[in-house]
């Protein structure tokens, strides 16, 4: 029985020491406009239409967000719903898969709610199409009978609300979808500059002591990523608490980072992975992303959402009509000797 109490005693104390890491980590997000780093246009546009919206007594316009994972969505959005001083109710679009899983979301929300669909581009046919009325009108039809040839519709109205949707492939939602947003956002990747301010915000809520070179060093290996930043910051904090005086340096960072498998521009192994395969066994590309998927062994949208973006952005891939090429900063970057060009069948003069 004592046993048994002190085992109980040291789960509970467990389970109180994740919910307070957690809840360190959901304190690194800004929870408002003013206290949010980067994204300077879509902020000042946010701030604009927050601030007319809230002078008219309206509810804000539907917003989308858009843009590689990572760089805030969902933060925005809860943002938002601080400013408005409305509710947020968050859900997915995998998780809404009939009409009436949306219908019990959408006829509960209050005046000026916010409704957070996140993955909103992966929203079933017919829940995109449900949502429609709901966007631009305020009101849904909800069928009350069903027959062979006849149907009784109920126009359900609604209160009006906020429609926050979240996508990484804005590409993938239909026209219809698009034009019911009024505001539009991309998000792109940071700048070095702008992640070593979010590397030092962050230490500073979680009271990690960190120099200036220190949050560089992170910043700089964190692929333009605010929640990748976030990530590695909680991972040297760890290193230079185990191997250090518990100050994060710059020499602290980097070696914790090298063991991590992350190196000086933020590639990690998988990215590495992926440019030598294009690189030594398809002589640089180009190549398909399935002939790639089955190399590496990884699932074609894992290439396509969480490697890609980002060697596209810093020139170390390229996408042409026959498939990916690896650019000669690739090449240098592994240490490689760039490929001779292949000859043509008609050579230019």
């Amino acid at each position: 029985m004592a046993r048994e109490r002190v085992l109980r005693g040291e789960e509970a104390a467990q389970k109180q020491a994740e919910a307070q890491v957690e809840e360190s980590i959901k304190s690194l997000r800004p929870k408002f406009l003013a206290e949010y780093i980067g994204q300077t246009s879509v902020v000042d546009s946010l701030r604009v239409a927050v601030t007319a919206a809230r002078n008219r007594g309206e509810p804000l316009d539907h917003v989308l967000f858009h843009g590689p994972p990572g760089l805030g969505k969902t933060t925005l959005a809860h943002i938002l719903a601080r400013e408005m001083n409305s509710n947020i109710v968050a859900t997915s679009g995998p998780a809404l898969e009939k009409p009436k899983d949306l219908l019990g979301i959408v006829s509960n929300l209050e005046e000026g709610d916010v409704l957070f669909i996140d993955e909103i581009h992966r929203l079933s046919r017919m829940t995109e199409e449900y949502l429609y009325p709901a966007m631009e009108d305020f009101q849904v039809d909800l069928v009350i009978d069903k027959g062979a040839f006849a149907q009784k519709k109920l126009k359900l109205s609604l209160k009006r609300f906020t429609l926050v949707g979240a996508t990484t492939r804005a590409g993938s939602l239909s026209a219809p979808m698009r034009d019911r947003f009024g505001i539009f956002c991309h998000l792109d990747y940071y700048s070095v500059e702008e992640l070593t301010l979010v590397v030092k915000r962050s230490a500073g809520i979680l009271g990690v002591p960190i120099t200036e070179e220190g949050a560089q060093q992170i910043g700089r290996r964190s692929r333009g990523t605010p929640r990748i930043a976030n990530r590695l910051l909680r991972r040297v904090r760890d290193y230079a608490e185990v191997e250090g005086d518990g100050t994060i340096t710059q020499e602290i960072a980097a070696a914790a980072l090298d063991r991590e498998g992350i190196d000086e521009i933020g590639l990690d192994r998988l990215d590495r992975a992926l440019l030598a395969t294009t690189i030594d066994f398809y002589r640089g590309g180009p190549v398909g992303i399935e002939a790639l998927s089955a190399t590496l062994n990884e699932e074609a949208d894992t290439l396509v959402d969480m490697v890609e973006p980002y060697l596209l952005k810093i020139g170390m891939l390229v996408r042409t009509p026959s498939g990916r090429k690896a650019t000669e900063a690739a090449f240098r970057h592994l240490g490689r000797t760039p490929q001779p060009a292949a000859p043509t069948l008609f050579p230019t003069m």
